[in-house]
């Protein structure tokens, strides 16, 4: 870690996001169906359950779980209405459908932005292109995306640093599904939702709920640390990669298969968040985008390689086992984890491929986010979060880009461009703004 990281905690930053983004923690009136039985779950095995903070509108919200496809009822509170309206009325452009494909120098020091437009429909089409020119430049296109952005730059930009693609993590990232026997969870957890079920809700509710964190004790051996969160996996890669407990094989069909998806509203899926090795590695950059498309829009192949170490593969079978150990006790469900023979391994909070530290030989970035040896480019997005963080990881990308922006402000000052740090809250609120002004009043 950097030691600018050390000096000042993440905490007031925390704050400024929470803040800006109308984050706030559940009580348990609050927690979906699915939540409410993996905290009773975790109870009744002597272990506790929290329910999490979430960017969630409860008056707006209908418990649909579509909140990774898009919530159409706006009770999510994605950055559509904070941050990029905020943004939009201090003067910023957005420019939808825009992929950037690389940087270079221009002859007065700044940089120059290359991009493709892209079709709206089919993402491997393209309709148009152009560059803009910039004094800053701060690159955000995902722990995925931005090193193969400043891969494809190298020939233009100079060496990158050697971290740059490289110590890639998934956030330890797995998932296990259980198949509910409905009368245990009435008998056993005493929970009903009406006369005829006892749960028979995996589709209810709003992502993730409610989570176990006994193992998030900095004096546990490293690897041996993990949370556990109840989730909604939505369908497609959700049934497909969902095995059928005490199969001997992965069971992609078959009679048992086909039961286990004729009960699917009795599953519930448990997301392990874990320590790994940092053992993703990308491969030389495609022609464009980050990917080779292979479908309109979703289906990629990309270069990055993780080949889960030992180590990683040790914390993923002692949370599996805690899993199972919590969920089969007393007959409540049968539980299997989701098969790694499609892909060596999956994530959502992908992280690390061009992080932050004070070792120029392991680390891409200086502590305020500038790639090095390359003055005047940052990087304020998943990939700049050193490793893994056993916790959902949105918080703490947003608490350091939140963290970047005064030196990234200060950088633009030294170029002449005429802009102060201290905005409020997109709302208006300023008790966030002024916990992190005490940190950074000498540079505003």
């Amino acid at each position: 870690m950097a030691e600018g990281r050390h000096e000042e905690t993440l905490d007031p930053w925390y704050d400024r996001v929470a803040e800006a983004m109308g984050v706030r923690t559940q009580d348990w009136n609050d927690v979906s169906y699915p939540g409410g039985l993996w905290g009773a779950a975790c109870d009744h095995s002597g272990r506790t359950a929290n329910p999490v903070p979430v960017a969630v509108d409860k008056d707006t919200c209908v418990n649909c779980n579509w909140m990774m496809a898009g919530c159409r009822f706006e009770a999510k509170k994605s950055l559509m209405f904070n941050y990029l309206p905020a943004a939009l009325a201090h003067g910023a452009t957005i420019r939808p459908l825009h992929e950037v494909q690389r940087v270079e120098r221009t002859d007065d020091g700044g940089y120059r932005v290359h991009y493709d437009v892209i079709d709206e429909d089919d993402y491997r089409i393209r309709t148009d292109s152009g560059s803009i020119d910039a004094k800053i430049v701060v690159l955000a296109a995902g722990a995925g995306a931005t090193p193969v952005i400043l891969k494809r730059s190298e020939p233009d930009l100079g060496t990158m640093p050697n971290a740059v693609g490289r110590y890639f993590s998934g956030n330890g990232e797995r998932l296990n599904t259980a198949v509910v026997d409905e009368d245990r969870v009435r008998d056993v957890l005493g929970l009903e939702r009406d006369d005829e079920r006892a749960y028979e809700a995996f589709q209810v509710g709003k992502g993730p709920c409610v989570a176990n964190w006994d193992r998030l004790d900095a004096a546990l051996p490293e690897y041996s640390r993990y949370s556990l969160e109840q989730l909604y996996f939505p369908p497609a890669l959700g049934t497909i990669l969902a095995q059928v407990p005490g199969a001997p094989a992965p069971s992609w069909f078959g009679a048992d298969k086909k039961e286990m998806l004729r009960r699917w509203k009795s599953w519930l899926i448990v997301f392990t968040m874990s320590e790994d090795d940092n053992e993703g590695v990308f491969g030389a950059p495609p022609p464009t985008g980050n990917a080779t498309r292979l479908s309109q829009q979703m289906l990629g192949r990309g270069t990055l390689s993780y080949r889960p170490t030992m180590n990683t593969l040790k914390g993923w079978a002692q949370s599996d086992a805690e899993v199972k150990e919590i969920l089969e006790k007393d007959g409540i469900a049968s539980v299997a984890p989701w098969t790694n023979d499609l892909v060596g391994a999956y994530t959502v909070h992908p992280l690390a491929s061009c992080r932050i530290g004070d070792d120029p030989h392991t680390s891409a970035l200086d502590d305020r986010h500038e790639l090095r040896g390359h003055p005047g480019i940052f990087v304020t997005d998943g990939s700049a979060v050193p490793g893994a963080l056993t916790v959902n990881p949105a918080m703490t990308i947003a608490a350091l880009a939140e963290r970047s922006v005064p030196g990234i402000v200060d950088a633009a000052r030294e170029r002449g461009v005429d802009v102060t740090y201290g905005a409020p809250a997109p709302d208006g609120a300023t008790s966030g703004r002024g916990g992190v002004l005490k940190l950074v009043g000498q540079r505003t």
